[in-house]
């Protein structure tokens, strides 16, 4: 794609009031339909670790997903699912909870629970912890639309496209030791081909704290790296202790440089608020 193999990566910074309308107009600006070949299936994956609404900051909003459904269906996509592995919840309940299955509903599309789903187990290339690894076959086949929430992590930092692949994979609790390097290993296997993050309400202090920021944004681009980059400096974290990022660009995935980012729309400095992490983020970074 252009975004990763070019000098220079493209994220867009979208604020406003509409939602569904915002996301739309970010992926407009990072051409996203790029991202995907016709009759294609792609998988559209939220965040729903549990069965918060998304008013807590815990969970993604299901208009930002429903706006990535309408600028896939406005471009002649119509292959679409939406597909994720609650880690702390049922999933379908939490779809509910969230609005997700009126969305899909209302769209015609598919709505799945990977916790159901075959795996398939896969070796990983040039592996920094994670040797193997049992994913979902559906993710594994299919295009992946990663729509995270704009939040932190107790462990990674942050939480945003390339830290919500966890979702994809059997039994979750595989991953969590060396969590950075593994979460850099399972995105070379199962990267993006784009990321969209809900900001519309963001999650300060760890990842089901409930503790919701408003700040009305959406973060999206073709490269799932930069768009955690853009999205740790939106949140004031320092990208130096967001290792999985920084992994990831060194296995060759994006690009995690701020100064090799092209910000399409509002500037960083205009939207960005400093998100206060939880007191044990400090020591429980140091397992990852």
């Amino acid at each position: 794609m252009r975004s990763l193999t070019a000098s220079m990566a493209d994220v867009a910074i979208v604020k406003g009031s509409n939602p569904v309308e915002m996301v739309v107009k970010a992926l407009e600006l990072v051409e996203a339909q790029k991202a995907f070949t016709a009759n294609e299936r792609v998988l559209l994956k939220p965040n729903h670790i549990d069965a918060s609404h998304p008013s807590t900051g815990n969970t993604t909003d299901a208009r930002v997903i429903e706006g990535a459904i309408k600028f896939l269906k406005q471009k002649g996509f119509s292959n679409i699912l939406i597909g994720e592995g609650s880690g702390l919840a049922d999933t379908m309940r939490a779809y509910r909870v969230a609005g997700v299955d009126k969305v899909a509903q209302r769209w015609n599309v598919e709505l799945i629970d990977l916790n159901d789903d075959e795996y398939v187990t896969v070796q990983v290339p040039n592996h920094l912890a994670l040797e193997k690894v049992r994913i979902s076959k559906t993710a594994l086949n299919s295009a992946i639309v990663s729509i995270p929430k704009l939040k932190l992590h107790r462990m990674a930092g942050v939480t945003l496209s390339l830290k919500n692949l966890m979702g994809v994979v059997s039994p979750k609790g595989q991953i969590h030791y060396h969590l950075s390097e593994k979460i850099a290993d399972l995105a070379s296997v199962v990267k993006p081909r784009l990321a969209v993050i809900d900001g519309i309400v963001g999650g300060e202090g760890y990842e089901t704290a409930g503790k919701p920021v408003k700040m009305d944004l959406v973060i999206a681009g073709l490269d799932p790296v930069a768009v955690d980059a853009v999205g740790a400096s939106v949140m004031g974290f320092n990208m130096e202790k967001a290792k999985h990022i920084l992994l990831a660009a060194e296995k060759g995935l994006g690009i995690c440089d701020l100064n090799r980012i092209r910000i399409l729309g509002e500037p960083v400095e205009r939207v960005k608020r400093e998100f206060k992490p939880s007191f044990s983020s400090h020591f429980l970074s140091r397992v990852s």
